[in-house]
């Protein structure tokens, strides 16, 4: 008796760790697809892979796109799109495993597979020639591409990009301690607020909405173990030379509260760069573009149509 009871138990423990961890998990990618495509998503095939990319704005004007950081999304760029996309062709993506794109099949996460990657997606939307604005990993691809292909990038704007070593990383990767991969395999909501917040230079910002678009993305199926591998393959070796090969003007914007890739590297870059202008924001974080969308966006704009940056 006191063996079947132990059965019981041990089967009903077995049975809330599993709940417990599909709760965490989120809705299905089907159920995640009905709450987030809009009528302007859809998805484009590129290099074997299936990327979720969003445009806005009139088919025929100058081609603008955006690129999210780590473990966002391309819901990071809501605000700018609205603001820009009246004079642009505004593209944003879900970079390869992350948001609806998902994991790939490829496993194409090295810094410069993702550069050779937007070329891809370029050439698969017919876009011989645009300007790229880039957050946090997403301006690490942003600036590598506008070095590899100077001739496919008419403005380039850096947002709190990865550009010099950080967080020890350097030269050869780092693999991720346990509680991280722990964190980004099953990306508990409390931890992804918590985390979210650290992001922001004012944490009163971040609205419930959001918490729960960036929650429901890491949790998408594959998403978590994608960016456990993403780790395993970046690294931030010397610049020096790439960005030297940079020819399009370019803006950096940063957050003067950004506690993740800190402020110091802006001017850095600025001198690096051949055409390159900083504004920094005292009271923003690391996702300033986010942040405060209506300020930084009034400025990418300035810059894009031929302004005083």
């Amino acid at each position: 008796m006191l063996v079947i009871f132990g059965v019981v138990i041990l089967a009903l423990v077995a049975a809330l760790i599993v709940w417990f961890v599909i709760s965490l998990r989120g809705p299905a990618t089907d159920a995640l697809e009905a709450k987030y495509m809009t009528a302007d998503d859809r998805y484009v095939s590129v290099a074997g892979a299936q990327v979720r990319v969003r445009e806005e704005g009139q088919a025929d004007a100058p081609p603008v796109i955006l690129i999210h950081g780590f473990t966002s999304s391309l819901e990071t760029w809501d605000g700018w799109a609205e603001a820009l996309s009246g004079d642009f062709r505004v593209i944003r993506y879900d970079l390869l495993g992350h948001g609806l794109t998902g994991p790939d099949p490829q496993q194409r996460y090295a810094p410069q597979e993702r550069a050779e990657f937007l070329a891809e997606l370029m050439d698969s939307l017919g876009i011989e020639r645009a300007s790229i604005a880039g957050n946090s990993l997403g301006g690490t691809i942003a600036w590598r591409f506008a070095a590899t292909y100077p001739d496919r990038v008419e403005k380039l704007i850096l947002i709190d990009a990865g550009i010099y070593q950080f967080n020890q990383v350097g030269d050869e990767p780092s693999e991720a301690p346990a509680a991280m991969k722990t964190f980004l395999t099953l990306a508990p909501q409390a931890g992804v607020i918590s985390a979210t917040r650290m992001t922001y230079g004012d944490p009163s910002r971040l609205t419930d909405e959001r918490a729960q678009e960036i929650g429901d993305m890491m949790r998408r199926e594959g998403n978590g173990e994608a960016y456990v591998a993403h780790i395993g393959e970046f690294t931030m070796p010397d610049p020096a030379d790439m960005l030297a090969q940079i020819t399009a003007p370019t803006l950096i914007l940063w957050g003067g509260k950004d506690a993740m890739i800190t402020p110091d590297q802006a001017p850095r870059a600025e001198q690096a760069i051949p055409d390159a202008s900083v504004i920094l924001y005292d009271d923003l974080g690391h996702v300033p573009q986010e942040e405060d969308a209506a300020r930084t966006a009034a400025d990418a704009k300035t810059f894009l149509t031929g302004g005083a940056s």
